[in-house]
């Protein structure tokens, strides 16, 4: 029988922050879909409650009208608080993200020293280091490695005779 490797979605931190503002988002469209709801309802009951009370229309529009600029005043109240809250919430994720990050490399580091292994930033300087030392010593070789120029001498040649 076949085995299936289980799969795993990791949420990276971006994704994270991404579906959390679409979650907020949603939440709020729906508070104000039930907002919307609520003031249709209020209008409903304040007709009713109009013709009950006998009120002219024009001091009812009056007061229906009053009653809807201080609902968009609360709303707009509202959405200035979630969205300082919002805004908080997003600099102290941010701000645990830098100092998760910073554990995160602190814990690799001591894991690290605890093996004896050295870290990248070790290695590269070694490998600095050892470049260095290589120039210095082909800079000590390269007048030993110049050949030395024979002077050209006509060559004498015996003759038997």
């Amino acid at each position: 029988m076949p085995t299936k490797k289980k799969t795993t979605k990791r949420r990276t931190a971006k994704s994270t922050a991404g579906s959390t503002a679409d979650v907020l988002r949603a939440r709020w469209q729906e508070a104000l879909k039930a907002l919307a709801a609520a003031e249709a309802e209020l209008e409903k009951q304040w007709k009713t409650l109009v013709k009950k009370s006998g009120l002219s229309g024009k001091d009812a529009k009056g007061a229906l009208q009053e009653l809807r600029v201080r609902l968009e005043k609360e709303r707009q109240r509202a959405l200035k608080g979630i969205e300082a809250g919002v805004a908080g919430l997003q600099a102290r994720v941010k701000e645990e993200r830098a100092t998760l990050s910073r554990r995160a490399d602190e814990a690799m580091k001591s894991a690290l020293v605890a093996f004896n292994i050295p870290s990248r930033q070790e290695v590269g300087e070694l490998t600095r280091k050892v470049n260095e030392l290589s120039r210095k010593i082909d800079a000590f070789r390269a007048p030993a490695r110049k050949p030395a120029r024979k002077a050209a001498r006509p060559a004498a040649r015996r003759s038997r005779g």
